[in-house]
């Protein structure tokens, strides 16, 4: 598959980067279950009072902190870059200005990283293909070992 106008209007940066579209639409699994362990078949979400599935001892509420908390209990610890590390795979979590996580992205083998974008395609893209107004920066790397 190839590249998509559509999903370069909501991410413009994408045009600017290499990426390719490696998968069909769905709405069965969001970007955190992709990066997790490409686990397709539930939707995770912190977001109180819904029927998301959320690690069990991570707070439920949308922050860097819960979602943190998430991730290394899922055995994920911070670090402090992108770069390829052998023995390790690499989560990249992109936060808005609000403080609010809105993606996770997952590095793959060759340094290029893998994304679920919402209800949408997975693509494969370079970290800063996401930056922008609908997912923000990147704030947090995060690892775990292979």
């Amino acid at each position: 598959m190839d590249t998509n106008a559509e999903l370069e209007v909501d991410w413009p940066n994408l045009a600017k980067t290499t990426y390719q579209i490696t998968s069909k639409f769905t709405s069965e699994y969001n970007c955190i279950a992709w990066a997790i362990n490409n686990e397709d078949d539930r939707w995770w979400s912190p977001t109180p009072g819904e029927d998301y599935y959320w690690p069990e001892g991570a707070p439920r509420e949308q922050t860097l902190q819960a979602f943190t908390i998430a991730f290394q209990i899922c055995g994920y610890e911070i670090c402090t870059n992108a770069e390829i590390e052998a023995g390790f795979e690499k989560i990249a979590i992109y936060v808005k200005e609000d403080g609010k996580p809105q993606h996770i992205a997952k590095q793959l083998n060759d340094g290029m990283w893998t994304s679920k974008l919402g209800k949408y395609e997975d693509i494969k893209h370079e970290l800063d293909g996401l930056v922008g107004e609908m997912y923000g920066n990147v704030q947090q790397f995060m690892k775990r070992a292979l």
